[in-house]
């Protein structure tokens, strides 16, 4: 039974910064920096931006165009737009990978709390780099701080939810997104004045391309693709909320360049802050936790009040991203659930939540007193994060663009990109030819790398 109590955006202001704030999240402020620093820096952007611009945004506004067209949860819109297909089934796994990927990203989101209590209560002071290891592999492997974090973070996340779309989820990202931004600006500010800063500017301004591979490539690719949260439904579901005057390719363009304008103001946090001391940026995932605490110590140890401050700072920064990254995949499934079982908001959504919470337990407990049971070689927390990221993520990506370009009635897709007529028609023959032929293709080369099979 379908429900026509659907909520709405209020504004396009809401519509932007709610997509945006879907897109943005840690990998934003972790991933990107990582792989620039993996992968030649200035070089690695200037592919990267092409990269979105090929492929990230056509598949941008196919999600969009998906969403508008059905008004209704990311599961049941394939089955409004292709009856009677096996196409729901691409709905129904961007839902299951929405909550997978909400399940295990919400016990990371977690420890971005208990490190602004760190830092607040200036834990990190006097600490050597081993410490700082010994700190973070002592906390992950706690068998109930994490859980803590975990829970609170989950119910930050559902109050958001069960306000609906325009009194939750626009209204907080108008309060989140621009205090995202103030956040990155001070700490751009603060990080690019450091006596030796220069080198990371350097790192990340000038283009090296004789490091430029078929590995930096693919990178390029899977990070353009991973950062606008492509595949997971998120965005499909945002779309269904928008208004019929809402501009898909417009609304598009401006997600992907906030996204992007986040990933790069972070690359100007980190870069020059860890180069002013000596360490290179390229620890993987212990970056934010490890390596970037002993940043701040080192660059700011001589003025500890600012040491504090500034760690407290970034650590909210990331708590925000992380925030409006849970708040959309949470509202994936709770569509899901309050549309296609006729079931209230709230109720949706606290089954969500404590789905969520269960499965975070056991992913978190992965990692400390259940680190020994693996299945595959792999703990529960990295399993989920190998499966949704690596296979699940570019499998829904691949059909999305499959079936905006293929099947999907022509005059459905003109009406829904060009806002009945209102585009320039070799922008709309563009996208439809990337979603085609150029946009599969490269998904597949993802898919296939990140199996290690090129």
């Amino acid at each position: 039974m379908e429900r026509n109590d659907r909520g709405n955006f209020g504004s396009k202001l809401g519509v932007i910064l709610a997509s945006a704030g879907s897109a943005v999240g840690l990998g934003n402020i972790w991933r990107f920096p990582f792989e620039t620093g993996n992968h030649g820096g200035a070089a690695f952007i200037l592919i990267y931006l092409g990269c979105v611009l090929l492929m990230g945004i056509p598949i941008l506004v196919a999600e969009f165009m998906i969403g508008r067209r059905s008004r209704a949860n990311t599961a049941r819109a394939y089955q409004k737009l292709a009856p009677g297909t096996q196409w729901r089934w691409v709905g129904r796994l961007c839902v299951l990978t929405g909550f997978l990927i909400l399940s295990y990203y919400s016990v990371v989101a977690g420890w971005t709390l208990e490190f602004i209590v760190q830092a607040g209560t200036n834990s990190f002071a006097g600490k050597s780099p081993a410490e700082f290891i010994d700190l973070f592999n002592n906390f992950v492997s706690n068998p109930w701080r994490p859980l803590i974090w975990l829970i609170v973070f989950l119910l930050a996340t559902h109050f958001v939810i069960v306000r609906g779309v325009e009194k939750g989820i626009e209204q907080s990202a108008k309060i989140m997104m621009p205090a995202l931004f103030i956040l990155l600006l001070v700490l751009v500010g603060c990080a690019v004045s450091l006596p030796g800063a220069g080198a990371g500017l350097k790192f990340l301004l000038e283009p090296d391309f004789s490091k430029v591979n078929a590995s930096v490539l693919l990178g390029a690719m899977a990070q353009a693709f991973f950062s606008l949260s492509l595949g997971m439904g998120c965005l499909c579901t945002y779309a269904s909320y928008f208004r019929k005057d809402t501009d898909l390719p417009k609304t598009a363009f401006n997600v992907a360049w906030i996204d992007t304008a986040v990933a790069v103001l972070a690359g100007f946090i980190i870069f020059p802050a860890a180069f002013s001391v000596g360490i290179q940026p390229d620890a993987g995932p212990s970056l934010i936790f490890i390596t970037l605490p002993n940043v701040f110590q080192q660059a700011f140890g001589s003025l500890p009040w600012l040491s504090v401050i500034l760690s407290v700072m970034f650590y909210v920064l990331l708590a925000l991203a992380a925030l409006t990254s849970t708040i959309s995949l949470h509202e994936v499934v709770t569509a899901y659930l309050h549309e296609e079982f006729n079931m209230t908001r709230k109720k949706a959504a606290w089954l969500v939540t404590t789905g969520c919470i269960v499965i975070g337990i056991f992913c978190s407990l992965s990692l400390g007193v259940g680190k020994d049971y693996t299945l595959f070689g792999m703990t529960l927390f990295d399993l989920f994060d190998y499966v949704t990221a690596k296979i699940m993520l570019p499998v829904g990506g691949f059909f999305i663009s499959i079936f905006a370009g293929w099947y999907i009635d022509r005059k459905i897709a003109w009406e829904e990109i060009s806002n009945n007529g209102t585009l320039h028609p070799l922008i709309y023959k563009v996208l439809i030819f990337v979603l085609k032929f150029i946009a599969p293709v490269c998904i597949a080369f993802i898919l296939i790398n990140e199996l290690g099979l090129l």
